[in-house]
């Protein structure tokens, strides 16, 4: 044993003999009191020699129940309310045993019972008073200051969630942070003090308060609040110099893991001003249970965690198909790590390869497709239209055909909100893509549908991620234009939604995400600059590059025609199906099956232009729109929008 580990044990055993001491001496003062309560003052001398017999047993097993208890085992300097019941539930123990133990050993005394009553309140007064007089003194006499030194800290809400926070701030930073008081909302608790510390004011009273008080740190502690509460105090604690941080989710809260370690930085999905998509995980397992399921571009950033997500549902064989010869690697590598159990089939295949994809098909017969391999990023698409017709469209087509052809349940297309009224070769690419798979379901038992949704925050290629290497790099952070908006969703929402879709479909949707409000791609850089812990154009820059082409201000979820419906999820809507040119779409497919495709820019807008009439490249947009409705003001609106 170490001297340091020596010099600990003997610091417990003196503060246990010292806490035995004090309570044995609280004991006799308790006994002695019921006493003299109990006489007026003078205790008749009839009952001296009773007095030291009943002392002496109280001090015995009083001390027996408190050990029994655990007393000398809890940290008294923490003491609370859950220690005062502690406190309560030995002290009646204690007397318990003390009273039996006088009538076991000197048999009936002529003690009133009365004496018996206020000697367990006294008890109850004394030990108490100990502990919470300790915390008192060390706190407040010690250490008179320590209440107000170090990093001045700002707690949002100033219920359960708060009150913990605060008690855990103290209890491990005690010293080097204090809290100037709470910010809530409930006007019945302005003014009113919790915990000692003062309601200041509102969420709109963010910036004055950290200003007058210098706040280095705010804390954001409503766990249960909505995303656009949590969105808008975000927003307000942006306008201040303090660092912002969070507390965890309601859940974590009920189970009693609130504490200051799990408080995490404020992070961009925060800003998202929506609630998180829910989705019914029975239904999913209903029809991935069990199934082979293939995965097209199983590598990317929506397919690995397709991949992840699916094999939570032991399907029978998952089938991870990808292009690139790293990505399939990693995935395979990943889940034979994480699920040893379950039977993967990694697949070095181009969507492109009609043959190759056919003999996929022909070998593993998948039940269940999940098309998320595509030509994504919009800039490089128009560098390279013709690729994008050839990955997108003609790939689409190729593993929905193998899926018909070989009898698949369901198909569930990748695409994305830059497919409605598109001005992007990559947008038109995917929309044309929907067209096919809309076409083929029509004279197919395979449940042929679309999810489309807006941008996923950190995927690859995203500007999350381009946003975080140009801050880490000094600046300047791009932005293409200031009033440029976007819808944005977390990966794994992006994924529970596709699945999602599968379970819903009857053949023939495009299914639609209730995606919030948009956000400004501004309002984002300058958030991610602050959350860096920078301050923006000062520490580090932003420049306006101008929009590139075949981007657009804003981005649309439905298009006009289209229309929208419900579905029995809340968060997801349905366009309604278009007319379709089912003789175009049949003359294309035999074009690509005779290997006709486009070769060039000039031939592919001529090419997209057979399929979407009014489809313009690089066309310019209205500056003074800085967003627009998700879904055409002709059509009916979800109540929640």
């Amino acid at each position: 044993m170490g001297w340091v580990e020596a010099v600990n044990r003997v610091n417990k055993h003196l503060r246990v003999a010292i806490l035995l001491g004090v309570d044995s001496l609280m004991a006799v003062l308790a006994v002695t009191g019921a006493f003299l309560l109990r006489f007026e003052g003078r205790i008749p001398f009839q009952y001296a020699d009773q007095l030291l017999r009943v002392v002496a047993v109280f001090v015995v097993l009083r001390m027996a129940a408190f050990f029994i208890g655990g007393m000398y085992r809890r940290l008294w300097r923490y003491a609370s309310i859950g220690e005062l019941f502690t406190i309560v539930l030995l002290v009646t123990l204690g007397s318990v045993f003390s009273v039996l133990g006088i009538w076991l050993t000197f048999g009936s005394l002529a003690i009133p019972r009365s004496i018996f009553v206020l000697e367990w309140i006294l008890a109850i007064g004394l030990v108490g008073g100990t502990r919470i007089g300790w915390r008192v003194f060390r706190d407040h006499v010690l250490s008179p200051g320590a209440r107000y030194k170090g990093n001045p800290v700002l707690i949002v809400g100033a219920g359960d969630a708060g009150v913990m926070a605060v008690r855990e701030l103290q209890n491990h930073y005690h010293g080097t942070v204090h809290v100037v008081g709470f910010v809530d909302d409930d006007p019945n608790k302005q003014g009113a003090k919790v915990l000692g510390y003062d309601v200041l004011g509102t969420r709109e009273h963010i910036v004055r308060i950290c200003r007058e008080h210098q706040v280095g740190e705010i804390v954001i502690a409503i766990p249960s609040a909505a995303r656009q509460d949590i969105r808008d105090i975000v927003e307000r604690c942006q306008e201040t110099d303090a660092k912002t941080k969070i507390l965890p989710g309601v859940y974590d809260l009920i189970e009693g893991n609130v504490s200051v370690s799990p408080i995490r930085e404020v992070e961009v999905e925060d800003l998202l001003g929506r609630e998180p998509v829910r989705v019914d995980l029975e239904g999913m397992s209903q029809y991935l249970t069990d199934q082979v399921v293939l995965v097209t571009g199983a590598g990317g950033s929506i397919g690995s965690e397709l991949c992840r997500q699916i094999v939570r549902f032991s399907p029978q064989l998952i089938l991870l198909l990808d292009a690139c010869e790293n990505n399939v690697y990693e995935i395979d590598m990943e889940l034979r790590n994480q699920v040893p159990e379950q039977e993967i089939y990694p697949l070095v295949k181009d969507v492109k390869d009609r043959e190759g994809i056919a003999a996929v098909f022909r070998r593993f017969k998948p039940d269940v497709v999940f098309h998320a391999a595509a030509h994504k990023h919009v800039p490089m698409m128009e560098a390279n239209p013709e690729e994008a017709i050839k990955n997108n469209v003609m790939g689409t087509i190729n593993v929905a055909q193998a899926a018909k052809a070989f009898s698949s349940s369901k198909f569930v297309l990748i695409s994305t909100d830059k497919a409605v009224n598109p001005t992007s070769v990559m947008g038109a690419s995917k929309r044309i893509a929907e067209m096919f798979i809309q076409f083929l379901d029509q004279s197919s038992a395979t449940n042929f549908v679309a999810v489309r949704f807006g941008n996923v925050l950190g995927s690859k290629g995203s500007v999350i991620p381009l946003f975080k290497r140009q801050i880490a790099n000094g600046g300047p952070v791009t932005v293409t234009d200031e009033k440029m908006v976007r819808y944005f969703m977390t990966i794994p929402e992006a994924v529970q939604l596709v699945i999602q879709a599968g379970t819903m479909a009857q053949g023939g949707e495009i299914f639609v995400l209730d995606m919030g409000e948009p956000v400004k791609i501004m309002d984002l850089a300058r958030s991610l600059i602050k959350f860096s812990g920078f301050e923006p154009n000062r520490d580090i820059p932003i420049q306006v590059t101008g929009m590139r082409p075949g981007e657009k201000l804003f981005e649309e979820l439905m298009l006009d025609e289209e229309g929208i419906g419900s579905t029995t999820h809340e968060r997801i809507y349905v366009a309604k199906p278009c007319e379709l040119n089912a003789d175009q779409l049949q003359r294309t497919m035999e074009d690509f099956a005779s290997g006709a495709v486009p070769c060039n820019q000039d031939d592919t807008e001529i090419w997209i232009r057979q399929f979407i009439p009014e489809f313009r490249p690089h066309a310019e947009e209205e500056t003074e729109e800085e967003g627009k409705a998700p879904f055409p003001a002709s059509s009916p609106q979800p109540a929640s929008w």
